[in-house]
């Protein structure tokens, strides 16, 4: 498995004055344009924090469907948790959906009851695979147990943040000095990362302490090597010296924006909440990063899962006692800073565990398993149904996907960080249709998505002439923008290299700044040319299009 570059971050948007690449706002500050995309100046301050929870969850220890208990107790005579100390997630839920909390998921409910708390159920992918490090590999690198998804060289977060910011050095600049990802609380740099191009890590911070940059640099020591070999032990060395410019470069940055951070909530003494405090705290001190990863271990409950005299204690009701109490540190701490509206959680784990007991008091691998969406911005309730514990395989396994992982996060990357169709392309290959996970109120419009190159917009305030296609490359539309100081009616066309019509609509051009969505959706990869003609004078702009899927 080789390890690659991971893109360091550059406001493709750009940060309050500016948008699209660099295109100026101030100027246009009372247009119609301005008006269209300044409320999309605050997507820039959004995160997504991934927990992965590894070993493999048991999502029946988690979601009790309490409508199918004598079914799960016949299935867990030994391990399955008494009915009388299930907390009822929500009493509003229709049958199917009626869960029964583990006990340990106190400080979840709460969440929930504030409305901070999305479920999704029943999620997996096709052809799933019971090895930890296989299943985990597929989660990171956006595959499936399919031949064609199932040796994935690159992860789905390194992919969309290349897409989403395309045009970076790799280095920190004056404007964007912070690194696009951050892995907190392993060493392991990750295979979600990992992008095609260049050697180079993620961020990897320790703990709460952010010189635990320099612990991987301390590890390395010696002086780079000039005469790197022609083999896997040379890309090794490569990878181990790119470790060390990465942690130099960023090292002092981070330590200032630490700094200039705080937490004012508390949290338990527990490494996944110190994971959490440190991205707050990093987050308080106005970093611009997109995507954390933190990670808990211990999910791999073969045995001692619950306590043979007590199901509701045990090694996995102390893991969800652990997982609850940190997110819910970590939201209150934010709520209390006033920023809860810049990060929202995902949790995910490599597979679920078996429907049945192992008479071991514990579990084996298994198939699906619920995740876990939490923050302000969510659209709270249960997506899906509790699973089906009268339908299982030969061998006790659950079956029946729901949801396929990659409408989770593929949502997540468009719905609150504003990706548009084509990074979802180049980040999971394929399009998933999207679940209910952000709340109205925060969900990004789909004239705010961004990601991807633009056309040159080097003088367009200064001159009519021009026009401006965003996004380009084009997924499944894209919009035309152009300044104009007359009124009149035109036409918009979208012709192949050849020549061929194959996209007309009727416009009107309004003086000042004007928007127009083209829809691209049943247009062949290529390029095509876009023509706006002005009906009454013949005049005519023209630019170059790039649709891709």
């Amino acid at each position: 498995m080789k390890r690659r570059e991971f893109l360091k971050i550059v406001p493709a948007a750009g940060i309050s004055s500016f948008l699209l690449n660099g295109f100026a706002i101030r100027p246009f500050a009372n247009s119609r344009l301005a008006r269209l995309l300044s409320s999309c100046e605050d997507i820039q301050e959004r995160t997504l924090v991934l927990i992965q929870l590894k070993g493999g969850n048991d999502g029946l220890n988690n979601l009790v469907p309490l409508a199918q208990y004598s079914r799960y107790r016949a299935l867990r005579p030994t391990t399955g948790l008494a009915e009388s100390g299930l907390i009822e997630l929500d009493s509003t839920l229709e049958d199917q959906k009626r869960i029964g909390l583990h006990p340990a998921m106190q400080a979840l409910k709460e969440l929930y009851d504030r409305g901070w708390v999305s479920i999704v159920q029943g999620v997996g992918y096709p052809n799933p695979n019971q090895s930890h490090f296989k299943s985990t590999d597929l989660w990171l690198t956006g595959g499936d147990g399919t031949p064609a998804n199932y040796n994935i060289s690159s992860g789905w977060m390194g992919r969309s943040l290349q897409a989403l910011f395309p045009d970076v050095a790799g280095a920190p600049t004056p404007t964007m000095p912070d690194p696009l990802g951050i892995q907190v609380g392993d060493t392991n740099p990750s295979l979600g990362f990992h992008t095609e191009t260049e050697h180079q890590n993620a961020i990897n911070l320790s703990g709460q302490d952010p010189a635990g940059f320099y612990s991987l640099v301390q590890t390395i020591g010696g002086a780079p090597v000039l005469d790197l070999p022609d083999s896997e032990h040379g890309e090794e060395l490569a990878y181990i010296m790119s470790v060390e410019r990465s942690v130099n470069q960023y090292a002092k940055r981070i330590t200032e924006v630490f700094n200039a951070g705080t937490n004012i909530g508390s949290y338990p003494n527990t490494a996944l909440a110190n994971q959490l405090k440190t991205v707050a705290r990093l987050i308080r001190g106005g970093i611009k990063t997109k995507i954390f990863l933190c990670s808990i271990g211990g999910f791999d409950t073969h045995n001692a899962q619950v306590d043979s005299g007590d199901t509701t204690k045990g090694v996995h009701a102390n893991l969800l006692r652990t997982l609850s109490e940190a997110i819910k540190a970590f939201m209150d701490d934010l709520n209390k800073m006033s920023i809860a509206h810049r990060a929202i959680v995902c949790t995910f784990s490599e597979f679920g565990r078996c429907a049945a007991e192992n008479g071991s008091f514990g579990t084996d691998h298994g198939t699906l398993a619920p995740m876990y969406i939490v923050g302000k911005g969510v659209n709270p309730g249960v997506s899906g149904t509790n699973v089906n514990l009268s339908d299982l395989t030969n061998d006790n396994q659950l079956k029946g996907t729901q949801h396929d992982y990659r409408q989770v996060f593929a949502t997540l990357l468009q719905d609150w960080l504003g990706a548009n169709d084509w990074v979802l392309s180049q980040a999971f290959f394929t399009p998933y249709p999207k679940v209910s996970l952000i709340s109205p109120a925060f969900i990004v419009s789909p004239h705010c998505y961004y990601g991807g190159s633009t056309t040159s917009v080097e003088d367009l305030e200064y001159r009519e002439d021009k026009m401006l296609l965003y996004p380009n490359p084009a997924c499944t539309s894209t919009e035309v923008f152009l300044r104009s100081t007359t009124a009149y009616e035109g036409v918009l066309s979208v012709h192949s290299i050849g020549g061929s019509l194959v996209h007309y609509q009727r416009v009107l051009v309004e003086p000042g700044d004007n928007a127009f969505l083209v829809d691209v959706l049943r247009l062949s990869p290529g390029t095509y040319l876009v023509r706006l003609k002005n009906t009454l004078t013949g005049a005519t702009k023209v630019a170059k299009m790039s649709v891709m899927r």
